[in-house]
């Protein structure tokens, strides 16, 4: 055994667990170390109170006075937490978050200093912003980037520094962020869903997005984990054979939570609790070593910025149990990868949530326009939303039989199945007095009973109806959700739009009542949107040859998905719903073929090295081993020695095959990287590092995997996949 492997193991064996005691009610921890709304009220005048409350309700500005009373109250409540410094908390295109700290302290001559913190440092900053990724939006040597205060998100304090929300823009104005955009879409899909809205309830003045996500993760201990040069430079193991046990026996799944795991979780949501991050749900996922958790769910800005902090918060917590956090989709071979499943809905601010029935036909009726209508835009935009959840590690996990296909497809069960049926046998023009009566008795007031006993779920499904919800389960592990957020609340608005522009010129043109004219365009609307529907399922090849026959698309990497995002039409959507412009989609194109290339060229190095200094010397050194026991057989036994080491002989044969085939496909494989580095055109370049280099990994990591089993146990170099999935 190596002496890495050995110490990364005897260090696991000798592991003390790290005790944690909660004292506290979570409800009186909830929200302490949080600048929200309740704090504000004890901090602020009555007029900055206000000030930040019809920002964040209304989208006002907040002028320059308000916000040094701002700064002023912040200040003073983080010192008196033993803050010493602030950063405006960020989201840059690398797919993290980001800081800058600056310390309150401030000089002001005679040998004295005071803390200050200003307005103008609350509202803005100047960040070095030349190495983030913008997409050829600015030159590098055009270094400014701002960041500006976004109200809506309450700042934090974690250890001893005060973090700012903000977005990240340009200097020029273009977002360099995540936040940006999805800011962006939250107001189109609350200006087109009041507008819609006001057709039932004329008091709806605001609606908004909201967001449970549903984050998956495994936990490994960090000594096995840091004794892996893949794990520790991809996320993810580039070989390694499978373990004689595995998921099989589904007995890991919702089972009793390791001690060790259970410690890091409670930690690990007391800092939630401080934070105001809702956390509510843990359990055991389905392969060993892999949990999840889950809040409570929040308004969709809030929950994407709670959901990034979690992800940073999680890697510093598992260091203090000796645990790695590992986010890849996919960073085990054989075994379940995962996901982030993104739960949407629409909620007014007279407390109705839009995807759920009342208790009346008109509240039903509402149901169903809000429903149908996303349907519908999940329909027109299936192939930008497979995109935005496009990326080198998620396409491990899409289609492999364990998470929704590449295949955008809504599954709404089969209950509502047949209500849409019964509604699009709705008579074009004006119903009849008997028509009106069928539907709204047999079946828009049905609903709420049908609902009740539709509560399967389809896993197979991407995009599937749960009650009251959709959930988007195809998102990645690893994703900020400001991107899926941010495209599904721009179709659903650009939806929404049309749809209310439809009813609009019926009521006016044909001479329809309300209620008429929306089940008119309702009913065009189910027939148009019929291709997206599937209930079956999702893993099959039957649904690949359906799903081309309807012609939805099936876009399996990343290079072929991302190219739906700089379509016309989708560049025309993003320009029209005001979210993005054409320059920042196309910047957002380049940085995300780019980063594909880059993660699969640093996951070809990587395991170039390992399988070439690592593996195939280990080997050479056990089949050495068996030359020598040979060579030893035949002088003892002379000519008779072939009968005693014939299994010997076959397994240096063997060995010495596998050996040539890895030193043959890493040689083919470099050959292939350095033909796609001279490629210029990222579109062309990426295309190359998925077709053309990545086809290498699957075949060395076989040869690599087989003489793992080959080799004797106590000669291997890398940590087996029993020992960091079975580790407790």
């Amino acid at each position: 055994m190596s002496k890495i492997r050995f110490q990364a193991l005897a260090q696991t064996l000798n592991r003390k667990p790290v005790k944690v005691v909660e004292d506290s009610r979570r409800s009186d921890l909830f929200g302490e170390n949080v600048f929200n709304e309740s704090t504000m009220r004890q901090y602020l005048t009555k007029d900055a109170f206000e000030g930040v409350m019809n920002a964040i309700d209304h989208g006002t500005k907040i002028d320059r006075k308000i916000a040094d009373q701002v700064s002023s109250a912040m200040k003073e409540w983080a010192l008196s937490k033993g803050v010493t410094h602030y950063t405006h908390w960020f989201q840059p295109l690398t797919g993290a978050t980001a800081e800058k700290h600056d310390a309150f302290f401030e000089t002001i001559g005679g040998g004295m200093a005071i803390e200050k913190f200003g307005g103008s440092q609350l509202v803005q900053q100047e960040p070095d912003a030349s190495s983030f990724p913008n997409g050829g939006i600015r030159n590098t040597f055009e270094a400014r980037g701002y960041t500006a205060w976004d109200p809506t998100s309450p700042a934090f304090i974690y250890g001893t520094t005060l973090s700012i929300p903000t977005i990240f823009v340009s200097y020029t104005g273009e977002a360099l962020d995540n936040k940006t955009p999805l800011l962006r879409a939250l107001q189109a899909v609350d200006s087109a869903a009041t507008a819609v809205c006001k057709y039932f309830d004329k008091n709806v003045k605001k609606v908004t997005s909201s967001l449970g996500w549903e984050q998956e993760y495994f936990l490994i201990d960090k000594a096995l984990a840091d004794s892996r040069p893949d794990i520790t430079l991809t996320g993810r193991t580039l070989l390694g054979h499978s373990s004689a046990k595995g998921q099989q026996l589904d007995d890991h799944y919702f089972g009793s939570i390791p001690s060790r795991a259970l410690n890091f979780m409670r930690d690990l949501e007391t800092e939630c609790m401080l934070l105001g991050i809702p956390v509510k749900t843990r359990h055991n996922e389905v392969a060993p070593n892999q949990f999840e958790l889950a809040p409570i769910y929040e308004e969709s800005n809030l929950a994407v910025d709670h959901n990034s902090l979690l992800m940073d918060l999680m890697g510093k917590i598992a260091s203090r149990h000796h645990f790695k956090v590992l986010l890849h989709e996919k960073p085990f071979s054989g075994i379940n990868g995962s996901g982030k499943h993104n739960n949407w809905s629409l909620s007014t601010n007279t407390g109705v949530n839009l995807l759920a029935p009342g208790k009346t036909p008109m509240s039903n009726l509402q149901f169903l326009t809000f429903f149908i209508n996303t349907i519908k835009a999940v329909n027109d935009y299936e192939e930008l939303l497979r995109a935005v959840i496009a990326s080198a590690s998620n396409d491990h996990r899409l289609g492999a039989n364990e998470a929704p296909p590449a295949i955008i497809s809504v599954f709404i069960g089969a209950q509502l199945t047949k209500v849409l049926a019964e509604l699009e046998g709705v008579t074009n023009g004006k119903l009849s007095p008997q028509e009106k009566t069928d539907l709204k008795l047999n079946v828009v007031g049905k609903i709420p009973d049908v609902l009740l006993d539709n509560t399967d779920r389809n896993r197979t499904s991407p995009f599937a109806f749960t009650g009251n919800k959709f959930e988007f389960r195809a998102v990645g592990s690893t994703a900020n959700c400001a991107k899926p957020m941010k495209v599904l609340n721009t179709i659903v608005a650009k939806q929404l739009k049309e749809f209310k522009i439809e009813v609009d010129a019926l009521i006016k043109t044909k001479d329809l009542k309300k209620d008429e004219a929306i089940f008119n365009v309702l009913r065009e609307y189910i027939k148009a949107s019929k291709k997206i529907l599937f209930e079956g399922n999702g893993y099959g090849s039957a649904w690949e040859k359906e799903a081309k026959k309807r012609g939805l698309s099936n876009n399996k990497t990343t290079p072929e998905a991302l190219k739906a995002k700089i379509s016309k039409k989708s560049i025309a959507l993003f320009e029209e719903m005001n979210v993005m412009s054409e320059i920042e989609t196309r910047a957002r194109y380049e940085i995300e073929m780019e980063e594909y290339i880059m993660r699969i060229q640093i996951e070809a190095r990587v395991l170039g090295d390992i399988a070439g200094n690592h593996v195939v010397p280990t080997a050479v050194r056990y089949q050495n081993l068996l030359i020598k026991n040979v060579t030893g057989l035949k002088d003892i036994f002379g000519k008779d020695f072939e009968k005693l080491a014939g299994d010997q002989i076959q397994l240096i044969k063997q060995i010495s095959a596998h050996i040539e085939a890895i030193h043959t496909k890493i040689d083919k494989m470099i050959n292939a990287r350095k033909k796609a580095n001279k490629i210029e055109n990222v579109e062309t370049k990426a295309e190359a590092y998925c077709f053309k280099v990545k086809p290498y990994f699957d075949e060395i990591r076989y040869h690599c995997d087989k003489l793992e089993l080959m080799v004797d146990d106590s000669l291997w170099p890398l940590t087996k996949y029993r020992e960091l999935l079975f580790s407790r």
